[in-house]
C-alpha cells in the first residue's frame, strides 16, 4: 500500500494520476476532516487524521507536506518507521541526509514535482539514497510517471531543478500575467486576450518538445525590421537573460537555505 502524509494539491495530483494508471491500495492522512471526505468521494481513498496509521500500514510513504512541517511530522512518526519503510520527501529543500538523521531506515527519496502534475504534464526528478531496493524504484517511477515525465538526477544538483522545475511554473505565468493583461490593456477582451496567450505558450512548448532549439524558432519568427524584431529589442535593452539569471539564483538561493534550516 502506498501513503501520503498530507492530502494538499500535490498528494492529490498523484493520487489522480495513480488512479488513472489503475494503481490502487492508497492511504491518505490528513488533518483536515473536510479535505479528508473530498478526497474519499472524488478519489475513493482511503484516509485518516493519523499519520502514524498510514505509516504503519504502507510500504511506501510519501510526504506531501510544507517543509516548515517536516520537523514535527517526522518527530511524530519516527518511532514507527522501520528500515522496511520506503520514505519519499516532496518538500523543497529537505534534504536526503536530514530525512537519514530522523529516521531509521536507509531507504530514503527526494522527489521534486511541478504544479503542472495536477494535469498529469509535471516533471518530477528523484534523487535516489543508496539503500533503495530496485523495486523501490521501479514503483516511484511508476507513481510519478502517473503525473508526467521523471528524471533521475544526482542531489547535488536538486537546488536549481527546484529553481527551474519547481518554481519556473509560477515565472511563466507571470509572463502569461503580464501579455494577458497588456492585450487588455491594448483593447482586447480578457478572453481573447487569454486565449491568445495561452494558446501561444501551448504551441511554442509543443514545437520546441518536437527538438527545435528556442534561438532556432526566434530565428524563425523574428524577421529582420519586423514586429518580433522590435519586441525582442525591448526584452535585450532591458537584459531578459540576466533578470532570469537573477530570478532563477534567488530561487535556488532559497532552496539552499531551506536545506540548512530544516
Amino acid at each position: 500500500m502506498i501513503g501520503f502524509i498530507g492530502g494538499g494539491n500535490m498528494a492529490e495530483a498523484l493520487v489522480k494520476g495513480m488512479i488513472s494508471q489503475g494503481m490502487k491500495d492508497i492511504f491518505v492522512s490528513e488533518p483536515r476532516a473536510d479535505r479528508r471526505g473530498y478526497l474519499q468521494q472524488v478519489y475513493d481513498v482511503k484516509t485518516t487524521e493519523s499519520n502514524k496509521e498510514v505509516v504503519y500500514l504502507c510500504n511506501i510513504i510519501i510526504l506531501a507536506i510544507k517543509p516548515q512541517d517536516m520537523s514535527t511530522v517526522l518527530s511524530e512518526i519516527a518511532d514507527v518507521i522501520t528500515d522496511e519503510k520506503t520514505v519519499v520527501s516532496i518538500a523543497a529543500g529537505i534534504t536526503l541526509s536530514y530525512l537519514h538523521s530522523r529516521l531509521k531506515t536507509k531507504r530514503v527519496v527526494r522527489v521534486m514535482p511541478n504544479a503542472p502534475a495536477i494535469v498529469q504534464e509535471g516533471i518530477s526528478v528523484i534523487s535516489l539514497s543508496e539503500g533503495l531496493l530496485e523495486e523501490d524504484v521501479l514503483t516511484l517511477r511508476e507513481i510519478f510517471i502517473s503525473v508526467g515525465k521523471v528524471l533521475v538526477m544526482p542531489e547535488r544538483d536538486m537546488d536549481v531543478i527546484t529553481a527551474i522545475s519547481g518554481s519556473g511554473p509560477a515565472f511563466i505565468a507571470l509572463f502569461i500575467e503580464s501579455m494577458i493583461n497588456n492585450g487588455v490593456r491594448f483593447g482586447l477582451d480578457k478572453d481573447a486576450a487569454t486565449e491568445l496567450a495561452v494558446q501561444t505558450l501551448v504551441g511554442t512548448a509543443k514545437l520546441i518538445n518536437t527538438g527545435m532549439p528556442p534561438e532556432r524558432l526566434i530565428e524563425m519568427v523574428a524577421s529582420p525590421g519586423g514586429t518580433t524584431a522590435a519586441g525582442l529589442n525591448i526584452f535585450n535593452e532591458r537584459d531578459l537573460t540576466n533578470i532570469v539569471r537573477e530570478a532563477l539564483q534567488a530561487a535556488k538561493n532559497r532552496a539552499e537555505e531551506l536545506g540548512v534550516e530544516y
